[in-house]
């Protein structure tokens, strides 16, 4: 096996800047920014950093995720994350995809785009690329930021992504690329970096073909971390959303995987829903889970028991007003921040499951959706007070309740389905080392 690239930082933290919000210092009261300064509600820091190679891995600071909620475009959003952290102090949190060529190219406008508040911590960076030069650059500018792992993007099948952008899923057809990007990542960053992938793309949808992916990947990169999407992707045509549901899952590769890769950390992702399903995983073997969709339709019944069923905290006495409250502050804080945006439509659209299956859900989201029709209302106060009115007092006061009970052996079944084990190639090893 060729000898993992790794690297050391030597980073001076030095703080230029700190106005707190009048009011409102007690919630979220810093955005952590990179080169450059606010004049208004956020205290920034500044990192002065050399990079130097060195063939160690980098350590996280944080133990390995158990639970982590899937990088969604469009979805997982400052706002859906400042949420995500009220109501779990434990769960991975990763940003939207943002693609390498944006970085770079909005230089002068990074804040926009990687700006986000110390409370959400630990935090993933996730970007996405198909040229090295770019990935080099999108990762030092992402620096100063302080994400604690960056990730690379090889599991989205959307057309503007792994058709026009070439990139996404596509390059798990190009595992020599994707381990050159790592090696780029790691070589740039000081923290740890992991990919994000499928279990296969179109006809490339083999067990062994996907070890052949896993093994080059890890082999020529310091990459030791992989999120894997238990279904493979097809780019005939069909949308992202159905991307989701017509593979049929192979959770038996995930964890042949976990089988054939001791060295390595696996995380599974792609049809998991509920607390109860995480678990089930986890008791199999699964290192990690990583939950898409059902972290943000229905972020209190799912998030809300994160820390106490998965990471054995005491079961929490928060209830919905206490959480809308920190979150009325915080939404106030960053309206217009960059002009017209964030708007209250965007702040507010994380809490449109809130009360997913509560009595007054139906009668809310009409409020809601009458509410932003006005375009009269210029705050979260506001648009909360013309709102909530119709939720019951016994839903918004009400603490978490223990998390529903609903029993699944899919992974267990998925376990007695295992491929066989992997063996590396005579051709592999070869072209390894060539």
């Amino acid at each position: 096996m060729m000898k993992s690239a790794g690297h050391t930082l030597i980073a001076s933290l030095t703080p230029i800047h700190s106005v707190i919000l009048k009011n409102h210092g007690r919630l979220f009261p810093n955005l952590i920014y990179g080169n450059h300064t606010k004049s208004r509600k956020f205290h920034c820091y500044h990192q002065k950093c050399q990079f130097h190679k060195e063939n160690i891995m980098v350590a996280s600071r944080y133990p390995p995720p158990r639970f982590s909620v899937a990088p969604m475009m469009e979805f997982t959003d400052n706002h859906y994350r400042t949420l995500a952290r009220l109501l779990s102090k434990h769960a991975w949190l990763y940003t939207e995809m943002i693609a390498a060529e944006t970085i770079v190219h909005q230089k002068g406008n990074l804040d926009r785009f990687l700006a986000f508040s110390p409370e959400q911590h630990p935090i993933v960076l996730q970007i996405g690329g198909s040229d090295l030069d770019n990935i080099a650059k999108a990762t030092q500018l992402a620096n100063s930021y302080g994400y604690d792992e960056i990730n690379f993007n090889c599991g989205c099948p959307s057309p503007k992504v792994a058709g026009k952008g070439c990139f996404g899923v596509r390059l798990m057809l190009d595992p020599k690329f994707v381990a050159d990007a790592m090696s780029v990542i790691s070589a740039n960053t000081n923290v740890p970096v992991s990919v994000k992938c499928r279990i296969g793309v179109d006809n490339h949808d083999s067990y062994n073909e996907l070890c052949d992916f896993i093994y080059k990947v890890s082999s020529q990169s310091p990459t030791k971390h992989f999120i894997i999407h238990s279904r493979k992707a097809l780019l005939n045509g069909i949308s992202p959303k159905e991307n989701r549901s017509i593979p049929p899952l192979k959770y038996e590769y995930y964890y042949a995987l976990v089988r054939d890769f001791p060295d390595l950390q696996f995380t599974i992702n792609g049809g998991i829903n509920t607390i109860d399903e995480v678990n089930a995983a986890l008791r199999e073997g699964a290192h990690g889970v990583m939950v898409g969709r059902a972290a943000y339709s229905n972020s209190w019944n799912l998030l809300g028991h994160v820390d106490s069923a998965i990471y054995g905290e005491p079961p929490s006495s928060l209830t919905r007003r206490q959480v809308l409250e920190k979150y009325q502050v915080y939404g106030d804080s960053v309206l217009g921040l960059y002009g017209p945006r964030p708007n209250v439509r965007e702040v507010i659209k994380p809490l449109l499951g809130f009360f997913h299956s509560e009595p007054g859900n139906g009668a809310w989201k009409r409020k809601v959706d009458a509410a932003f029709m006005e375009c009269t209302l210029q705050t979260i106060k506001s648009f909360f007070e013309k709102t909530l009115g119709v939720i019951p007092d016994s839903v918004m006061d009400s603490p978490i309740t223990q998390a529903p009970i609903v029993f699944s052996d899919v992974f267990a079944d998925a376990k007695n389905l295992l491929p066989p084990p992997y063996t590396v190639r005579e051709e592999e090893e070869e072209l390894l080392y060539a």
